[in-house]
C-alpha cells in the first residue's frame, strides 16, 4: 500500500496549528462528503482518507507519533519497545531472538511495515504473531433538525465499508458516539479500531433547539389577540391545536410542556416547546373597518 502523507491530504504545512488543521478538514469535508457525491467513488475515497488524516493530526499525540514514525505510528511505540530489549540484551551479552544489531534508519513518512512484520511477526521459528489495534477513524454524519427527532437507520461509507447504525431520537449537534470494532483493520490479527461519529445537528427555519426544548413563533391576526381563539400549529411531531388567549400581547410567549424535543435514551420524555406570538396588524383597510376603529378609540377614551 503506498504511504498516505496526512499533511497533504488535507492541503495544510507540517507546522499547521489545530485549528489549521480543523479549518482544513471541515472545507474538504464539505466538498467531498458522500452525501454531495454518492456515485463518485474516487470523492468517497478521498473522504475516507480526509477522516483518517484528521483522526491523527487533530490529536496532539498521535500526530507526534505519526511525525515520527510516519504510516506506522501506531506501532512506533511496540518498536521502541523491542529496540530497548534489544540494546540491553547487548549490553548485557545476551542476544535476543531475532535480533537486529546495528539497525539504524529514518521512517519518518517512510513505510516500514515489512521491518515491522519480521520484528514481531515470527521470532525464533515461532508461528505466533504480535497483533496491533487497527486506527480509530472520525467521520461527521450531517442531519436535519427532522431527523434527529426521531429514531431511524441510516447507511454510510467509511474507509470503504457500508455501515448501517440504528440513530437514536435526541441527539445533540456536536454529539459524538463510538461504533465499536468499525475503524481501521488491525495489524497481524489484532483487533479492529473503533470509528468515532460526531452528528452535525442543523434547525429549520421554523423551529429552534436549545438542549431538549424547541422555540418557533406563529402568527395571529388583530383580532384574534384581542378576542382570543383556535389556531393549529404545525410542530415536529405532527399537528397541534392552540388555543389563543383574549388580549394576548405582541411577542407574548407560551410554554408547551413535553412537547419538546424527545430527551437522548430516556423513552418517553421530552423537552418543551415555547411558542412566540407574533401579532399581525391589518393593512388595506376598508372605510367600514377604519369607521369602526374609529368608534372603538372613541369608546376606549
Amino acid at each position: 500500500m503506498d504511504f498516505i502523507d496526512y499533511y497533504k491530504t488535507l492541503g495544510v504545512e507540517r507546522t499547521a496549528s489545530i485549528d489549521d488543521i480543523k479549518k482544513a478538514y471541515r472545507k474538504l469535508a464539505r466538498k467531498l462528503h458522500p452525501d454531495l457525491n454518492p456515485d463518485d467513488k474516487e470523492a468517497n475515497k478521498k473522504f475516507q482518507q480526509l477522516n483518517e488524516a484528521n483522526a491523527v493530526l487533530s490529536d496532539p499525540d498521535k500526530r507526534k507519533k505519526y511525525d515520527q514514525y510516519g504510516e506506522n505510528w501506531e506501532h512506533g511505540e511496540a518498536y521502541e519497545q523491542s529496540r530497548a530489549q534489544q540494546q540491553h540484551s547487548q549490553n548485557s551479552g545476551s542476544p535476543t531472538q531475532g535480533g537486529f544489531e546495528g539497525f539504524s534508519g529514518d521512517f519518518g513518512g517512510g513505510d516500514f511495515s515489512d521491518f515491522f512484520g519480521s520484528m514481531f511477526g515470527n521470532r525464533g521459528g515461532s508461528s505466533k504473531s504480535a497483533g496491533f489495534r487497527g486506527q480509530d477513524l472520525n467521520t461527521e454524519l450531517q442531519l436535519t433538525l427532522t431527523e434527529a427527532y426521531t429514531s431511524h437507520k441510516q447507511t454510510f461509507s467509511v474507509n470503504g465499508k457500508n455501515i448501517r447504525i440504528t440513530i437514536p431520537a435526541g441527539v445533540e449537534n456536536g454529539q459524538t458516539i463510538k461504533i465499536k470494532g468499525q475503524g481501521g483493520k488491525g495489524a497481524n490479527g489484532g483487533p479492529d479500531g473503533d470509528l468515532y461519529i460526531t452528528f452535525l445537528v442543523s434547525n429549520t427555519a421554523d423551529f429552534k433547539r436549545t438542549g431538549n426544548d424547541i422555540y418557533t413563533s406563529v402568527d395571529i391576526d388583530l383580532y384574534t389577540a384581542l378576542l382570543g381563539g383556535d389556531l393549529v400549529l404545525d410542530t415536529l411531531s405532527g399537528k397541534i391545536k392552540l388555543h389563543v388567549a383574549p388580549e394576548t400581547q405582541n411577542n407574548s410567549k407560551i410554554r408547551l410542556k413535553g412537547k419538546g424535543f424527545p430527551i437522548y435514551k430516556k423513552d418517553g420524555e421530552f423537552g418543551d416547546l415555547y411558542v412566540t406570538y407574533n401579532v399581525k396588524l391589518p393593512t388595506n383597510l376598508t372605510e367600514e373597518q377604519k369607521t369602526l376603529l374609529k368608534q372603538l378609540a372613541e369608546i376606549s377614551k
